[in-house]
């Protein structure tokens, strides 16, 4: 089974007046890298979390995103500034004095001054960032879901490619027998032609166009890349990361393409050659979003 790189997953949940949320988001990238956006509550925390993180996911860039709060305040702390609240209070009453309003000080009238009331920061209890590392699991299982679900169409279409080159080769192989004995053919009657007045060397003309032959054999090459293929198959099957085995499968069959292209003596195998790579560069390309 493979996993996609790229997913999202988002994770909440509360428990008396204290909440928690976050947002898990991953893109490409060749190594591991987190970043945090952390209330400064949980800024003790920070390794705590990175470490919960890297036993769920292994490779590519991830954003995540966390909010705290308690009772209904952002980072979870409030008070009051006693020294304000006293300010507050005295503007109030010179403001009643002044203006000869003889209406009683109410509670509303202390609340609407917000400069009083100010966040602070507190050592969070063990059960609040078990509700922290909640919300993260459950955004966590959420972004790996999506990465399994797009891992698995990446599975489908790698496979797919997969047996469009194995296709190809069997037509290479098939070609390749057939070219070999009409290229016999049309140099055996090349060479009668321009030496039709002349004494020709039957056995040394067949060591000649045997030793062609053997420059242009591919066999050995057809079987190493058959053998690239079948495993490329079962790593995407049986491996848990298969990413950077399937990219280095991906160099030897290419390897061995640009031999067998090389080699050859037919048109028609160059042209298959060339269709192979193709798919071994849209191959290429696919992996690089497989965990």
């Amino acid at each position: 089974m493979i996993y996609s790189m790229t997913g999202y997953g988002k994770g909440s949940i509360s428990k008396n007046k204290t909440s928690a949320e976050v947002e898990v988001k991953s893109v490409n990238s060749r190594f591991f890298e987190t970043s945090l956006k952390l209330p400064s509550i949980l800024f003790p925390y920070d390794y705590e979390i990175r470490e919960l993180i890297k036993t769920k996911v292994q490779r590519g860039k991830l954003s995540v995103i966390i909010h705290f709060k308690k009772d209904g305040v952002e980072n979870g702390f409030i008070s009051v500034d006693v020294n304000k609240l006293s300010n507050h209070l005295s503007l109030i009453k010179k403001i009643k004095k002044v203006s000869g309003i003889k209406e009683d000080i109410k509670l509303e009238h202390l609340l609407s001054g917000k400069e009083i009331f100010t966040s602070q920061d507190a050592e969070l209890r063990k059960a609040e960032f078990e509700l922290v590392k909640s919300a993260l699991n459950i955004a966590l299982d959420k972004l790996i879901m999506m990465k399994k679900k797009e891992g698995s169409e990446l599975s489908k279409d790698l496979a797919k490619r997969i047996e469009n080159i194995c296709d190809k080769v069997s037509e290479i192989e098939a070609e390749f027998r057939k070219s070999i004995n009409e290229y016999h053919g049309k140099l055996k009657q090349r060479i009668s032609e321009l030496t039709a007045n002349v004494e020709i060397n039957e056995d040394r003309l067949n060591l000649e166009l045997a030793l062609i032959a053997d420059r242009a054999d591919i066999t050995e090459e057809s079987v190493r890349l058959r053998s690239h293929l079948k495993f490329f198959k079962e790593t995407l099957k049986n491996e848990k990361e298969p990413g950077k085995k399937l990219n280095f499968l991906c160099q030897e069959m290419n390897r061995e393409t640009n031999t067998i292209s090389s080699k050859s003596i037919s048109t028609s195998i160059v042209h298959s050659s060339v269709l192979i790579k193709e798919e071994i560069e849209k191959i290429r390309e696919q992996i690089q979003n497989i965990e």
